[in-house]
């Protein structure tokens, strides 16, 4: 359980940030730039949130979502155990194969009424699509920024699984929400030659 009863607390005013297991970094490290990068997409399927009924499916998928990229964020910010590795336990909250399984089947309901893509899609659409659209950028980016930290570090490869598949899960969701609204914005390539 988190308890945060003081918001500011001095530690990180030298450059360096805590890690879950008490040891500091600096806040440049490759690895904060991906924390910093998940939070930033969380940040924006809230934005994308916002523009949904509250009731909708698909909100009810970005909220569990934006649970697991807490989740991630912390896998990230914890070290490998020596005894554990990267294996989920008491101490150390863990990316499970069954969060990437279940953004897998929402994927593939979602995706088993679109038709096939003839083209590249510009992002766009509805405006929680063209919100979901600039999540799944700073989805990608959070990727980006974790396959640099693990050049540097040991990470947790079910942490990079689930950011692939995420950036997959917000696409196919802007294609299903466009899909309700008269379909994807396609790219025409050289149109405006």
């Amino acid at each position: 359980m988190v308890k945060l009863n003081k918001i500011y607390t001095r530690t990180g005013d030298g450059g360096t940030t805590g890690l879950v297991d008490g040891s500091r970094i600096a806040k440049s490290a490759p690895l904060m730039a991906a924390v910093g990068d998940v939070d930033e997409a969380n940040s924006a399927v809230g934005l994308a949130v916002a523009a949904l009924s509250a009731d909708s499916g698909e909100a009810a998928m970005l909220a569990r979502i934006q649970n697991e990229l807490f989740d991630l964020g912390a896998d990230l910010a914890t070290p490998a155990d020596a005894e554990h590795g990267f294996g989920p336990h008491d101490m150390a909250l863990r990316i499970v194969p069954a969060q990437i399984a279940r953004l897998e089947a929402e994927i593939d309901a979602m995706n088993a009424a679109l038709a096939p893509l003839t083209s590249f899609i510009l992002p766009g659409g509805t405006e929680a699509a063209a919100r979901l659209h600039l999540a799944r950028a700073v989805a990608r980016r959070a990727e980006r920024a974790a396959v640099a930290a693990g050049e540097a570090r040991d990470l947790n490869p079910l942490a990079l699984a689930y950011l692939n598949r995420l950036s997959d899960h917000l696409f196919v969701m802007t294609r299903h929400i466009n899909a309700a609204a008269g379909g994807d914005i396609l790219w025409k390539p050289g149109a405006t030659r």
